[in-house]
C-alpha cells in the first residue's frame, strides 16, 4: 500500500489526464438536478444500487430533542440549529425536505421505515439502504439515557430490516459516553441483531474518538470486523460560534469541517497503528480530505508537533488502508473521481443521503459517471457489499 510521494502524484496526474477531455467540458458548471416531480426514473443498470449513507430516527427520539431544546435552549444551541424547528411527524410545522432543511416532511421521512421510504427508494432506482440513525444520534443525553435509547433504536432498526431484509440493512447506533458499554451494544447489534457495523455522529459534546479512553470501541470494531461509520453534526461547543453566526454550521461547510477535523484527529492520534484492522468510513466525497492529501502528508512530515506520536506512514496511506467514503450528498463527478485516483475504486461507495438530499436525478448523473461498467458495479453495489458484510 505504501507509495512514495513521486508516485502518489503521478498517480493522480495519470488518472486525472485520462479523462481530461471529459472533465474540460463538464467541471466547469455544477449542473442542479431537476426537481423530482420532474425527474425521470433512473435506466435499468446491470449493477444494484446501494445507498450505504441514508438517515432515519424513531419518533421518541426527536421529542427528547425538543425535550431538550424547550428545558434550555442556550446549552444546546447546536442541536437547536439542526432540530428546534423539526415539528414532528404530526405537527402542522413544516419546511420543504427538499434540499434537507428539516420540517414535518423531513422527519415523516426520517420515521418511516416501512412503504413509505421504499417507494422513494423505488422512485429513485435504489435497490438496498443501509440505513444509519440520523445526527445527533443519541449524543447529547446522559450516559444511562443514551445507552437506553441505542439499544431502543437498534432493536428497532433490526425489526424494520427483518420485515424487509431484501431491502434494509443498517448500522447500529452506540454510545460513546461509557466506552465499556457502547463496545457491549455493538457486540450485541452485530451479533444478535445482525446489524452491520455502528454510526457515531462525530463528536461527543465535544469529546472526540482520538482520546484514548475511547479506544475501547475500536478494539471491539476490530475483533468484530465492523466499521465504524462518522457521520457528521453540528461543530463542537468550542467551535460553533463562528459556524452559526454566519449560518455555516450545517451541511453547507460545517459539517464537513467537523468530520475532516475528526478523521485526521484519529489518524494523528496513532489509532490506525494501535489498531491496523479498523476500518473507518466518512461521507459527503471524504469531507475534503482526498483533496488535500499531498499536503497533509508533507506537513504531517515537516511540521509535526511535538505532543504528535510518531506514526508508521504517512497520513495518505492510513486513508488508503484504513479509511472508506461515500459519495453522499456529492454527485459530482469530478469529485468522485479524484477520490477514486488517490484512494483507489475499492475505497469509494455511492450514497444517496436520503432524506437530507433526495434528489432522484443525482442517481442518473452518478449512473453517467465516466467509469468502465467493472468499476461502476464497485461503486454502486460490490465495495459495499465487502465492506459491510450484506
Amino acid at each position: 500500500m505504501a507509495m512514495d510521494r513521486r508516485s502518489f502524484v503521478k498517480g493522480a496526474a495519470a488518472s486525472y489526464a485520462a479523462l481530461s477531455a471529459w472533465l474540460t467540458a463538464t467541471a466547469a458548471q455544477i449542473n442542479m438536478p431537476a426537481r423530482n416531480e420532474d425527474a425521470p426514473k433512473p435506466r435499468k443498470v446491470p449493477y444494484k444500487r446501494i445507498a450505504t449513507e441514508e438517515a432515519w430516527g424513531p419518533e421518541e427520539m426527536f421529542e427528547m430533542y425538543r425535550k431538550l431544546i424547550d428545558e434550555n435552549p442556550y446549552a444546546h444551541s447546536g442541536l437547536a440549529s439542526m432540530w428546534g424547528n423539526s415539528g414532528s411527524g404530526s405537527s402542522s410545522s413544516s419546511r420543504s425536505a427538499q434540499g434537507g432543511s428539516g420540517g414535518n416532511l423531513l422527519v415523516t421521512r426520517l420515521v418511516d421505515m416501512g412503504e413509505g421510504r421504499i417507494k422513494d427508494m423505488d422512485a429513485s432506482g435504489i435497490d438496498v439502504a443501509l440505513l444509519l440513525l440520523t445526527a445527533p444520534g443519541v449524543q447529547v443525553f446522559d450516559a444511562a439515557t443514551a445507552n437506553s435509547l441505542a439499544a431502543s433504536t437498534n432493536d428497532q432498526l433490526a425489526e424494520a430490516i427483518r420485515k424487509y431484509p431484501a431491502r434494509f440493512a443498517g448500522l447500529a447506533a452506540i454510545a460513546p459516553q461509557n466506552p465499556k458499554t457502547a463496545a457491549k451494544e455493538l457486540e450485541r447489534a452485530t451479533k444478535n441483531l445482525g446489524l452491520k457495523g455502528a454510526v457515531i455522529n462525530s463528536h461527543t459534546e465535544g469529546e472526540y474518538l482520538d482520546d484514548p479512553k475511547f479506544w475501547e470501541i475500536f478494539e471491539a470494531a476490530e475483533a468484530l470486523n465492523a466499521p465504524i461509520y462518522i457521520h457528521p453534526r453540528e461543530p463542537s461547543p468550542q467551535m460553533l460560534q463562528p459556524f452559526l453566526q454566519r449560518g455555516m454550521e450545517r451541511a453547507i461547510y460545517g459539517f464537513g469541517v467537523e468530520v475532516g477535523l475528526h478523521t485526521l484527529a484519529l489518524i494523528t492520534s496513532g489509532a490506525f497503528d494501535r489498531f491496523p484492522n479498523l476500518k473507518l468510513v466518512i461521507g459527503h466525497g471524504g469531507e475534503a480530505l482526498p483533496y488535500w492529501l499531498y499536503r497533509i502528508d508533507y506537513m504531517q512530515e515537516h511540521n509535526r508537533k511535538s505532543f504528535m506520536p510518531k506514526l508508521k506512514m504517512r497520513p495518505s496511506e492510513y486513508m488508503q488502508r484504513n479509511i472508506y467514503i461515500t459519495t453522499s450528498g456529492v454527485p459530482w463527478a469530478p469529485a468522485v473521481l479524484l477520490a477514486q485516483s488517490v484512494l483507489g475504486v475499492d475505497r469509494v461507495l455511492y450514497a444517496m443521503d436520503y432524506p437530507y438530499q433526495f434528489q432522484i436525478e443525482e442517481v442518473t448523473m452518478t449512473d453517467n459517471f465516466p467509469l468502465s461498467d467493472a468499476d461502476k458495479k464497485k461503486l454502486f453495489q460490490t465495495n459495499a457489499e465487502k465492506l459491510f458484510s450484506l
